[in-house]
This record gives structure tokens, C-alpha cells and sequence, in this order.
């Protein structure tokens, strides 16, 4: 008997996965009486699915719809699928997907994929199906990174996650210790944890009022093996924690979330950089990410690990070599302080500081809302099939401010506020 067929959700703490739950309705999406959800969620994660629809309806949500992957059957695509077929896929889904957005249904992802589940499969593979996936989910992805609706992302232990994230643990000890670390993280490990989100969320405010009255135009990162600088999208606005929909509703898209980013601009990044975590993409690992930039464009990228997977990435299309996101993390963030290595961008890119290649934000702009596609290219926001955040920040990472007349302002020194 696998990992994968094993019932062990035993070493789960019912009372944590409730608040999660909770958590994930009431704070994570805010979702309004009379609200469809569309969920998605790996299909070992069910016992999370379950609870997720109870406090849906007992919010008073119209319809809860969930769709669910599985390792296996992704597996078996690579293993006996016909070679033409990972230049596809699922269009009418995406396309059902983004009608739905359309109409208000608010958006609920749980993660918890194996990140290692494509590491053995062909990279050329693993490259076209998720061109293929990127492109087919353009229509549901421009209402999620334009924030037309409420959305949220938790994570729930699935086995074989957590076999990579505690090597040489039992599975029932590695379970329960993934799963003490995404509740700790995710804030549920108290009595009140929505009174927690509502404290954190007040902390991550000040941060972005500060930032945005700033009115930075650019910012400049230095620390071991990195010299960057990154220009801000003009009317740029900084972002973290709660922020409001263009439905009107105020929701966390991230939980956990110890970020606060913005837009850069995409022609005005200069430099080189180097990762400070491995990324997990797609089911493939890569690490020691080093990049440079000309003129907002990545003109050399080099991995020791899953090059051939990030030159792929990068020629998704134009904006996959240009910068989407831009976000500041403190070394002391929980997440980090933990010492774990998630393997999972939702958590990781919440230990350190990070860039996100491909995508812009449109609500990372004063007025975003009211803001065509055409004048958000204008004022420098990116546009591509992608959004891949990875980390460049650590416990050496300076970050100035740079005014438009020059001057610079302190806002990290190793890695923590300035």
C-alpha cells in the first residue's frame, strides 16, 4: 500500500484543520451570502475540501463547486500520453472558469502538490505542457491578477509533500509535522485566529501606507551575489495582507502571507541576481538561480539545478523574462524563522524577499481598478502567461530606496526593516 492510498489523516489536528477552514471562508475570501466558490484542490486533500464547503454554506454560499487533481493520473499522462497531446489543454475549462469570475464566483485554490512529482519526466515535456496549460488559462488568470473577484490560497499536508519537506520521516510523523508548520504559518494555531489575521493584516498596512507615500522610483538590492536594481511602475501602489476587490469585497488572496509587493516597471531593471531558495515549478526543482538583467530584460539566466526547465520558462513568451512583482519579506518573518524549506512557493516566497517573472498585478497601481490593460503597459506593468515568484532575499540583503532625485532611503539592512 502507497503513501498515496494510506488513510492517514489521523495525525492531523481536527480542531486546526476546522480553523483553517474557518479561516480560509471568513478571512481568506470573505465569502458573501448568496456567493458561488469554484475550488480546486489536490484530491488527498479532501478532508480539508469538506470542511471548506460546510463553512461555505453555513457563510451562506450559493453554489460550492470542486474540482480535484491527482499525482497518479498526471503521472500517467507522462508515462503513456501521446507526444502531441502535452501541446494541450483544457481550454473550455479555463474558458468555463473565467465565465464564472465573471459572474462573481469567488476563487478558492488549495495547494499541496508533490514538488518533486515531474522531476524524473522528460524537462521537454514538463515545458510544453505548461506552456500549453499557461496559454489555455490566460482567460480565468486575467480576472485573478486583475483581483476582479475574491480569491484565496491554503495548503492542506498531502503525503507526499510532506515525504519531501521531512526526508527520512515515517509518514504518519512527517504528515503531522507538515501539517503543525502550514497551521503555525496559516495563523490557526491559537483560539482566535481570525483575530490574529485581523492584528497581522493591521502590521502589513502600515508597512504598504509607508511604502507607497514614499513614491520610490526604484529600489536597489545588494547582498552576495547580487547588484539590482529595480525600477517601479509609475503610480505604482504598495500592496499586502487584506486588500478589496474590484467586486468590493476585502479578502487575504494569500495564507499564509508575510509579503507586502507592488508593480515594477518592466523596461527599468538593471543588474544581477542570485536565488536564495530553490524554487519548486511544475514538479521540477530548481536552485541556484542566477540571472542579469538589461534594460528590464533577462539577457542571461543560469540554474545549477533545472536550467533546462528555467530556459523553457523563459521563453514562454516576451514578458516571461521581465519582472511582474516586486516584494519585500523580512528574514524574521515566521516562515523563515521556522527553518523549513516548504518546497512550495506559497510559503517560501513568505521566508524571504522575492521577484515574480511574467504577469503584473493591475491592483499594485493608485486606481488600478479603473485602469485598460493598454494603460497599464503604459506606466510599466508586465504582460505574459506566466507569474513565477522566486527568492532573492536572506539575512545579507540591504534594500535602498531610490527617490527620482537620487536620494536613498534605508528600507532593509540584513534582511529586516530599516
Amino acid at each position: 500500500m502507497t503513501v498515496h492510498e494510506r488513510n492517514i489523516s489521523a495525525p492531523i489536528d481536527p480542531v486546526k484543520l476546522e480553523r483553517l477552514a474557518e479561516v480560509a471562508i471568513r478571512v481568506g475570501l470573505n465569502l458573501q451570502p448568496g456567493q458561488d466558490l469554484l475550488l480546486t484542490a489536490p484530491a488527498v486533500a479532501l478532508p480539508l475540501v469538506r470542511k471548506i464547503a460546510e463553512h461555505a454554506y453555513r457563510a451562506g454560499a450559493g453554489l460550492v463547486t470542486p474540482i480535484l487533481s491527482d499525482e497518479a493520473v498526471t503521472l500517467s499522462r507522462y508515462r503513456f500520453g501521446a507526444d502531441d497531446g502535452f501541446d494541450r489543454a483544457a481550454g473550455w475549462l479555463y474558458e468555463g472558469m473565467a465565465k464564472a469570475f465573471a459572474a462573481n464566483t469567488a476563487r478558492l485554490a488549495i495547494v499541496g502538490e508533490n514538488p518533486m512529482l515531474l522531476a524524473g519526466q522528460d524537462p521537454a515535456k514538463v515545458a510544453r505542457a505548461s506552456k500549453a496549460n499557461s496559454i489555455a488559462y490566460q482567460p480565468a488568470l486575467e480576472k485573478i491578477v486583475n483581483f476582479d473577484v475574491n480569491w484565496n490560497l491554503i495548503a492542506y499536508p498531502n503525503p507526499s509533500w510532506a515525504k519531501q519537506a521531512f526526508p527520512g520521516e515515517e509518514d504518519d510523523v512527517a504528515v503531522a509535522k507538515l501539517a503543525e508548520a502550514i497551521f503555525a504559518a496559516s495563523r490557526v494555531d491559537n483560539d482566535d485566529a481570525v483575530a490574529a489575521w485581523q492584528k497581522h493584516n493591521a502590521t502589513l498596512r502600515s508597512r504598504t501606507e509607508w511604502l507607497t507615500a514614499q513614491r520610490f522610483s526604484a529600489l536597489h538590492y545588494s547582498g552576495p551575489g547580487t547588484a539590482l536594481t529595480v525600477g517601479l511602475a509609475d503610480g505604482h501602489e504598495w500592496v499586502g495582507g487584506a486588500s478589496v476587490a474590484k467586486n468590493g469585497i476585502i479578502c487575504n488572496p494569500n495564507i499564509p502571507t508575510e509579503e507586502v509587493f507592488t508593480t515594477p516597471h518592466a523596461r527599468r531593471v538593471s543588474g544581477h541576481v542570485v536565488s536564495s531558495k530553490p524554487l519548486s515549478y511544475q514538479g521540477s526543482l530548481i536552485d541556484g538561480i542566477a540571472v542579469r538583467f538589461e534594460e528590464g530584460r533577462i539577457v542571461e539566466a543560469k540554474a545549477s539545478r533545472g536550467e533546462e526547465v528555467l530556459n523553457k520558462v523563459l521563453d514562454t513568451d516576451e514578458g516571461a523574462r521581465r519582472l511582474g512583482e516586486v516584494a519585500l519579506v523580512p528574514h524574521s518573518s515566521p516562515i523563515s524563522k521556522s527553518g523549513l524549506l516548504f518546497l512550495n512557493t506559497l510559503f517560501d516566497e513568505n521566508a524571504a524577499s522575492h521577484i515574480a517573472l511574467g504577469q503584473c498585478y493591475s491592483k499594485c497601481f493608485v486606481g488600478g481598478d479603473k485602469l485598460t490593460p493598454e494603460q497599464v503597459a503604459a506606466q510599466g506593468g508586465n504582460k505574459s502567461f506566466i507569474h513565477i515568484d522566486w527568492m532573492i532575499g536572506s539575512d545579507q540583503t540591504d534594500v535602498d530606496g531610490i527617490h527620482a532625485d537620487g536620494r536613498r532611503v534605508p528600507v532593509f539592512r540584513k534582511g529586516e526593516w530599516a
